[in-house]
């Protein structure tokens, strides 16, 4: 390595050290400094892993998807680099490398799985050419930095234009699919006609009600998403069929769960498919996507919701026996503009009632139940006295939190503090 690659992972390492003696060991500083020192400083150590850069796009299901590959690969024998913190800008890369590598050294990888904000996607591959790209889904999400989703289709369409040995795309997603993208290199997953209703697009989220709302793209998908209950997913590779039971549930996880098996095929062609989903199946849940924990006897698990797609898929999977937390920020990671809850259907929850309404937004959330008629019966703006309430409450029933980027770490932060949990976050 040069040397001025050499002092700027001395410096981050050292920068990295601090941040972590004061609580933030997540911090993307130390990157954020060296990027700034040394700006090819990720490009030049990217460059020299065997295997190369795998790119995750898309407006739902990045964090989990990269987690489904990056865990995968690991259980294969593969060394995995990749930005598990959730931090999908340069700067979130660049510290996640200081942390790794040794100074004066290169990767100890193979590979690097890499989460990318669909604006900065644009702007990383100028830098650095990925082998893979997997693009997931396009719909309208924090529209204050994205504008409309033919925006956010274009830059994804850049991204996979930029992948030197394969990408692969989603097929029940309209805009990705009509993409011009004639190539060998390409390939499709997605999900069966019988179940497609249950994955509506950005235009489609009354497909929920109306199936017939749902057309189904006849593209010949390498991974198909069969079907699905609450214990096991069906999936479909050459017209077999592999019977599976996830860590990670949900309907709209098994759908990045085919996702993951579509693009690892690409990078494992050797690897057999049974392999691939049964490492798949062996993944445990990214944070708030999913966790799970106890707190006084009781089940508490953590849903993140950001934009209309991804809360009315969450709400599929609705179960009337839990109590019902919404909690909604309008902060710079959330996307300040909030309007896009009036394209949700909040119907589901007519019988369980919303039990808490919190976050700075909470009001506002409040008055959408009501459209909806569904009862709200506590809300506050302030998630610690929520939270706090919601622990020593006296009900007996699981609890299920639905909650925006900022509101979720909120709570996992008080989650995590508190005595009373029985299960690490």
């Amino acid at each position: 390595m040069p040397k001025k690659h050499t002092l700027s992972v001395a410096a981050g390492k050292a920068i990295r050290r601090v941040t972590m003696l004061k609580g933030n060991g997540g911090s993307a500083l130390p990157g954020l400094v060296v990027e700034k020192i040394s700006p090819k400083f990720t490009a030049n150590h990217l460059a020299h892993l065997p295997f190369g850069v795998i790119v995750v796009v898309g407006t739902n299901g990045k964090t989990t998807t990269t987690k489904f590959i990056a865990d995968s690969l690991a259980l294969l024998g593969k060394k995995v680099l990749t930005n598990d913190t959730g931090s999908n800008y340069s700067r979130g890369i660049a510290s996640k490398i200081i942390q790794e590598v040794k100074t004066g050294s290169k990767l100890p990888h193979d590979i690097a799985v890499i989460e990318l904000d669909e604006i900065y996607a644009t702007h990383f591959i100028k830098k650095i050419k990925p082998n893979y790209v997997l693009a997931l889904n396009v719909m309208r999400d924090q529209l204050d930095r994205f504008g409309e989703i033919d925006n956010t289709a274009g830059y994804i369409e850049s991204v996979i234009k930029s992948a030197q040995k394969g990408a692969v795309i989603n097929a029940d997603d309209e805009l990705l699919a009509t993409l011009n993208l004639q190539s060998s290199k390409i390939s499709y997953f997605g999900v069966s006609q019988a179940i497609r209703k249950n994955f509506p697009t950005d235009s489609e989220l009354i497909a929920i009600e109306n199936s017939h709302s749902a057309p189904y793209n006849s593209v010949e998908r390498s991974v198909k998403l069969q079907s699905y209950d609450d214990k096991e997913a069906v999936f479909v590779h050459n017209n077999k069929r592999y019977s599976r039971r996830l860590q990670i549930k949900g309907g709209y996880n098994y759908q990045n769960a085919a996702a993951a098996a579509a693009i690892l095929l690409k990078i494992l062609p050797r690897t057999s498919f049974a392999d691939i989903i049964d490492a798949i199946a062996k993944v445990q849940p990214a944070f708030g996507r999913g966790e799970e924990v106890i707190i006084n006897g009781k089940e508490i698990t953590i849903r993140l919701v950001k934009n209309p797609g991804g809360f009315q898929q969450v709400l599929n999977d609705h179960s009337n026996n839990k109590q019902v937390v919404i909690a909604i920020n309008d902060n710079y990671a959330d996307g300040r503009d909030v309007s896009w809850l009036y394209d949700v259907d909040f119907k589901c929850l007519r019988k369980s009632g919303v039990e808490y309404v919190t976050g700075n937004r909470a009001y506002d959330m409040a008055v959408r139940l009501k459209y909806d008629e569904v009862k709200a019966e506590n809300i506050d703006r302030s998630i610690e006295k929520t939270i706090d309430k919601l622990i020593k409450n006296n009900s007996t029933k699981n609890i299920i939190i639905y909650a925006t980027y900022t509101s979720m770490l909120k709570i996992r932060s008080i989650l995590k503090n508190s005595t009373q949990i029985g299960g690490p976050l």
